[in-house]
């Protein structure tokens, strides 16, 4: 049996960046909108009594440091179709509540699954983003993604070690658009230049290759390309969206594509706490609206307004972005998919004993530079 091993950078999550942003705004909405608008967004995103592992006992008042937060980001799909967690994240909050690591886990990263008494699924060795998959499934062809998210933070655990997650959520992707455009727009910078597979440059779909069917071609696409230059630029939405989404001619393929993505956690985050948001009632409640269509909030017994409040103290400067080293898990010549440093199991002890500053002092080469 012959692994091939090669050391790369992270897939990084766009669910961060919604997630982040939602309890930042959450916070100023505290100060700014009144218990009315938030009475209405905790019920827009709260997902009832789901449990992801986190206690039952604890009181809405009390969410102290350290804690764990599960995120995952789906396409929608809709109760007919099995769900794919295509981002998976994992913010730490040590227990100074100051700070935020973010990791995230390769969506293709290759796992144990383990067996899930709620529909009879006896378990798998399979991509870590098919446990939601496994877990969906509720009979008669139907799924239901917070069951599913069950066993995702179930794989999560076993794979890090973490004991339990204090909170979790799940981000539709198609209310990312929504939400940028609520903001009115993010400014980020872009450090290579990048064609749009998907776009012209007029922000139009490129007409399919008659040729191709669904899934058909790798490049099924032709005509103009909408073009992302390197520079600094304040993005509409469609344009932001459409950039993180490439990967398609670029050097490093998926790993500049999720580099992208991980630049724009800080500047979504960063645009959603600014003045022209949070003190501008009328684009804050944009904002919260789009953020409740999008996001499935599991607080534990929490409500995403108590997570917003302890966590008021936390900005975008205080969150440290975190790449795990990994590559290619190839057996007998057949791609599984990806797998994790050795030394990635020294990291996920020190996540488990709240020591990840100690440990980035010594591995610098965790963090990101890019971050």
């Amino acid at each position: 049996m012959a692994k091939k091993y090669k050391r790369r950078a992270p897939l990084w999550a766009r669910l961060s960046a919604v997630f982040g942003a939602v309890l930042m705004v959450t916070s100023g909405g505290v100060l700014v909108t009144g218990q009315t608008v938030i009475a209405k967004y905790t019920g827009a995103v709260d997902a009832g009594d789901v449990r992801i592992g986190g206690s039952d006992t604890k009181e809405a008042a009390d969410i102290k440091g350290p804690v764990n937060i599960l995120l995952a980001g789906i396409d929608p799909r809709g109760t007919k179709t099995a769900p794919l967690s295509d981002s998976i994240l994992v913010a730490h909050v040590p227990a100074s509540m100051d700070q935020v690591y973010l990791f995230s886990l390769p969506r293709d990263l290759y796992v144990e699954i383990p067996a899930f008494d709620k529909n009879g699924f006896r378990g798998a060795n399979s991509k870590i983003n098919a446990a939601m998959t496994f877990g969906s499934s509720i009979g008669n062809g139907k799924y239901d993604e917070k069951q599913g998210f069950q066993l995702l933070a179930k794989t999560v655990t076993n794979l890090t070690g973490i004991k339990e997650f204090d909170s979790g959520a799940i981000v539709n992707f198609g209310g990312f658009k929504d939400i940028v455009e609520a903001m009115g727009g993010v400014t980020m910078t872009i450090d290579q230049n990048v064609k749009s597979e998907h776009l012209q440059p007029n922000g139009k779909p490129r007409p399919k290759r008659p040729e191709c069917g669904e899934g058909g071609c790798e490049h099924p696409y032709i005509g103009p390309q909408k073009t992302y230059k390197k520079g600094t630029y304040h993005l509409e939405a469609w344009e932001a969206l459409d950039y993180v989404r490439q990967r398609y001619g670029l050097p490093n393929g998926d790993y500049d594509r999720q580099r992208h993505q991980q630049q724009f956690v800080k500047a979504m985050a960063k645009q959603a706490m600014s003045k022209d948001v949070v003190t501008n009632p009328s684009k804050l409640l944009k904002v919260l609206d789009a953020a409740g269509d999008s996001l499935t909030f599991f607080g534990e017994g929490h409500s995403v307004v108590d997570w917003g409040l302890a966590l008021r103290g936390v900005s975008t400067d205080d969150m440290t972005l975190i790449k795990l080293p990994g590559g290619a898990l190839i057996e007998n010549g057949e791609y599984l998919g990806e797998q994790l440093a050795p030394s990635t199991e020294e990291f996920f002890q020190a996540v488990k004993d709240d020591r990840i500053a100690e440990f980035l002092l010594d591995n610098p080469e965790y963090v990101s530079k890019n971050g």
